[in-house]
């Protein structure tokens, strides 16, 4: 049976072929984790319950990725990559599709915690397809790649999820998303390359990111990404109650957001390719600052637009260099579990954003403080790659 790398030779087609249907699956993906958020105010009055209880939907999407990507990643370490991809799409497809037919919020936020299960795998597995495709001199720019499908599910994906979710109801949207976890097992099926079984993982093996520096790079991105999602989660009500966009137009908004991403998300890979040392500061400070800035552009209507297109683009050029930073700190033979793991760590950031910022409005502090209050996260994060490691252990 070929082995991945038997493919690294050929043609740029034939080596781009497998990056496209990885990238469908990280669109598939990307839309299932973010859709939620543009319907948050719909989805909770269509399932009675109030915005802080409808955002345990995200909280609770994010902690199937964190335990659940982790545990998949070692039950499934002796098949190939591409079983494991399609596997998860499987996965992935059937969580949405409960999502759509569940009749209450316990049901709906229990099919988000399955599909949230073949999340960090994927990303994982995929991190690790990508990067034996390419030239070494390329495998940041490659993750950026795979991660572009995520970008491009904000930039088209939201901006139409919450369209078709205000047109037709918000279900309409989960088995849509569904249709395209179809699309990208079919794409998987045809274009990834088979490969040998992999060397299988071992529970025991978790130990070694307990070690000072891949345990410092897992810290660094999920304070990074809780800063991120503190703010995400209720971009909507922050848009429509502090700038003043009409619900209608929350779409457009998106869209910017988007756009912002897409840029964000090949500009970090390029910097984690060319100075891997300072990549990961200047990403963490540079959002830090977006998130303040992202306040007062709120505060000014006209300044609302391009703020979100700024956030957009500090917001994701955190991901590629603190995936790669993370897969450099990789113990031996552990490729895919270090790369789930950090994915693990995103979602884990993404599940205390979302908390804290529930616990913020519920404590009666209100949406204008969401911002500042995220920009401190990833100034936490920093202050890690300052310090030295002996003080980390």
């Amino acid at each position: 049976m070929a082995s991945l790398t038997d493919h690294t030779c050929s043609d740029t087609p034939r080596r781009a072929a497998p990056l496209v249907a990885l990238g469908i699956g990280a669109f598939g993906i990307g839309l299932t984790e973010f859709l939620i958020m543009g319907l948050l105010p719909q989805v909770g009055r269509d399932l009675g319950v109030s915005l802080p209880s409808a955002g345990l939907l995200i909280t609770g999407y994010a902690l199937g990725v964190t335990f659940g990507g982790p545990v998949l990643a070692i039950a499934a370490s002796r098949l190939s990559h591409r079983t494991v991809l399609l596997l998860l799409m499987a996965i992935f497809t059937v969580g949405n599709l409960l999502c759509a037919i569940s009749p209450g919020f316990g049901l709906v936020l229990a099919a988000r915690v399955i599909t949230g299960f073949a999340h960090g795998t994927f990303f994982g597995t995929g991190s690790v397809v990508a990067q034996a495709i390419v030239p070494p001199h390329r495998k940041a720019s490659a993750i950026a790649v795979v991660f572009t499908g995520l970008t491009l599910a904000t930039v088209l994906g939201l901006p139409f999820g919450t369209w078709l979710g205000q047109i037709f109801g918000w279900r309409a949207t989960f088995w849509a998303v569904a249709a395209i976890g179809a699309l990208a097992f079919v794409a998987i099926a045809l274009f990834v390359p088979q490969t040998a079984s992999g060397t299988p993982l071992k529970l025991s093996q978790l130990r070694l990111f307990l070690r000072p520096a891949p345990r410092r790079a897992l810290t660094m991105t999920a304070l990074g990404y809780a800063g991120v999602f503190m703010v995400f989660t209720y971009i909507t009500p922050l848009l429509t109650d502090i700038a003043g966009v009409p619900e209608a137009r929350v779409a457009l908004y998106l869209l910017l957001f988007g756009l912002g991403i897409v840029g964000g998300n090949l500009l970090g890979g390029r910097l984690a390719d060319r100075w891997p040392g300072p990549a990961v500061p200047l990403v963490l400070a540079g959002l830090s600052a977006g998130l303040v800035g992202l306040r007062l552009g709120l505060a000014l209507p006209v300044l609302a637009a391009p703020a979100m297109l700024l956030m957009g683009l500090l917001a994701f050029a955190t991901l590629a260099p603190l995936q790669a930073r993370m897969m450099a700190r990789t113990p031996v033979g552990t490729n895919t579990l270090g790369a789930t793991l950090n994915i693990s760590a995103f979602n884990f950031g993404n599940a205390i954003g979302a908390w804290l910022g529930g616990l913020a409005l519920s404590a009666g502090f209100g949406l204008p403080t969401l911002p500042p209050l995220a920009a401190l996260l990833p100034l936490a994060a920093l202050t890690l790659v300052i310090l030295p490691e002996k003080e980390l252990k």
